[in-house]
């Protein structure tokens, strides 16, 4: 019989084909595949989809490693010192946490051209802008400023403005603030000119409820009134003026309205969730604030989600109750507190329990 060039008999094959036409066309595969679904994927798809877990794994592990490392970083760029001291008569322990938030006006790192820009003068030095007491607890969270010019007794140096207990150092307020008080201070933090102006920056500015007009060249301000998005510089002016009907009471009144403010925006998806907000948040919030030396960033995020509240409206916010005014030798004008009324706000305080309406200034 002849065959074709392929080796196959012509006849018995006409196809062409080196098998039976009319047999199962699916043979091959059945033994070839045997013990198989016919539909089983590929082997190289079935290895990328057994390699996937491995893969989220390590990315897990590696976005743990930056989480881990970046929080440590940010704690190790906090400025310590040991502010909150043991002394003889130290208030005991009180339920609730508290704090002393301390805005100073040194000017360091900053160039002249800065101080002259943001109209901060040039003197050396530190003193206090700004002084206010935080408490959260059970009993609710109030943000109580502390005026500047309180007339108090500073230990070891007689009795003389609450700012000027600052002079020989923090732990000298924090001893003076617990003795007018009574209420043992927890945390303490303070920051500068330089770092208020970088934090606000940091976020895009705050907005702020501009009452009436302002404009105090001393301070650097010029608002129109009404609400508006203010920049580092201009929030700054803000909480430092006293060109107003009542001076420093004004003042510490824009600087709770500010630091809530701030916090609110601090604290929103708009900064956390956006890495150009939330990273030179970070690194300009932990280089400028100095804090007691068992104080750490926790504590610090801590901190501004209570304040943030108290801005949503879950608080009390205010001053010490006023009495009047004085004027003294070597102090000039000074704040006297109302007795009365500043005994109850402080003693809610130490007990962690709600504040009195009627125990609190605007």
């Amino acid at each position: 019989m002849a065959r074709s060039r392929h080796g196959s008999a012509s006849a018995e094959y006409p196809y062409g084909h080196e098998q039976d036409p009319y047999g199962d066309p699916h043979a091959g595969d059945q033994l070839a595949g045997y013990g198989h679904d016919d539909y089983d994927e590929p082997p190289r798809l079935r290895r990328r989809r057994r390699r996937w877990p491995m893969i989220l794994g390590i990315v897990v592990v590696v976005l743990l490693v930056i989480t881990v490392g970046g929080y440590f970083y940010l704690d190790s760029r906090l400025k310590r010192e040991a502010v909150l001291k043991d002394y003889s008569g130290r208030p005991s322990d009180t339920p609730g946490t508290n704090w002393l938030v301390v805005g100073s006006d040194s000017r360091a790192g900053l160039t002249k051209s800065d101080q002259k820009k943001l109209a901060t003068g040039y003197a050396a030095g530190k003193r206090t802008d700004s002084m206010m007491l935080l408490h959260y607890g059970d009993g609710g969270t109030s943000l109580i400023s502390l005026p500047r010019d309180s007339y108090v007794p500073i230990p070891g140096h007689g009795t003389h403005k609450l700012n000027s207990a600052f002079n020989y150092g923090p732990s000298t307020l924090v001893q003076t603030v617990e003795q007018a008080t009574g209420v043992r201070i927890d945390h303490y933090a303070e920051i500068g000119f330089g770092g208020f102006v970088g934090v606000v920056d940091a976020i895009g500015g705050v907005k702020i409820c501009v009452k009436s007009k302002m404009k105090d060249h001393k301070a650097g301000l010029d608002l129109q009134p009404g609400c508006q998005n203010l920049s580092g510089s201009q929030a700054l002016g803000y909480v430092r003026t006293r060109a107003t009907a009542r001076a420093d009471l004004d003042r510490i009144e824009h600087q709770r309205q500010f630091f809530s403010a701030l916090m609110k925006k601090s604290t929103s998806p708009g900064v956390m969730l956006n890495p150009f907000r939330s990273i030179p948040l970070a690194m300009n919030a932990t280089s400028n604030f100095l804090v007691d030396d068992n104080d750490h960033l926790y504590d610090l995020v801590r901190m501004m989600w209570a304040m943030k509240g108290v801005s949503g409206g879950d608080g009390v916010t205010g001053s010490v109750p006023v009495g009047g005014f004085g004027n003294r030798p070597g102090d000039g004008s000074v704040v006297l507190w109302d007795k009365a009324k500043a005994s109850k706000l402080f003693d809610a305080l130490k007990n962690d329990q709600p504040v009195p309406k009627d125990a609190v200034t605007n």
